[in-house]
């Protein structure tokens, strides 16, 4: 299972801003975003966000979830 974490770096080490459980010795994958590019990129997902969870077909499974 994939998760992102947001996470902030201190004098040299990543500190996670969120408490999780992770086991030790897992393995990450830490995608570096200047703060210049920050802005564009969670823009940028929104957009998709926005196109997969607001549309009209979407709606019936709301629905269905009233019933």
């Amino acid at each position: 299972m994939l998760k992102t974490l947001w996470a902030t770096v201190r004098q040299g080490k990543i500190e996670l801003l969120e408490s999780v459980e992770l086991p030790e010795g897992i393995r990450v994958l830490v995608t570096v975003l200047p703060d210049a590019e920050a802005e564009f990129w969670l823009q940028a997902s929104q957009t998709s966000l926005d196109a997969v969870w607001d549309n009209a077909e979407d709606d019936v499974y709301a629905q269905l979830l009233q019933a």
